[in-house]
């Protein structure tokens, strides 16, 4: 079995098949992924692979210049994406944004 290259949370798999969650914020521990990346996707709380994404861009934000439009490549509000991002990350300000695009769930081929 192949180890999985990240992890989301369960609460976030089913926006993600669906399309409509395409970008996650991460810390400097996850900085290494870059455009063109193809990436197995686990769940954190038990690493079961579920989907293959694209990775198609990376870049910097801080938690003062997320926008609408994060919050909406999330599924959530800015609010909610706010509140969420700094119970991940306590203490942090900073982050990486990685844009993705799901290819397909972990039973179908590409």
């Amino acid at each position: 079995m192949q180890p999985n290259d990240i992890t989301f949370f369960r609460r976030f798999q089913d926006d993600i098949l669906a399309g409509r969650k395409t970008i996650t914020l991460r810390d400097d521990a996850e900085s290494h992924f870059k455009a063109g990346d193809i990436l197995r996707v686990g769940r954190y709380e038990d690493d079961g692979y579920f989907c293959t994404i694209e990775v198609l861009s990376t870049s910097r934000i801080t938690l003062d210049t997320l926008t609408e439009w994060h919050a909406q490549q999330e599924n959530m509000t800015l609010a909610e994406l706010r509140r969420v991002i700094t119970d991940i990350y306590p203490g942090q300000t900073a982050y990486h944004v990685i844009e993705f695009k799901y290819l397909h769930k972990n039973d179908e081929q590409v």
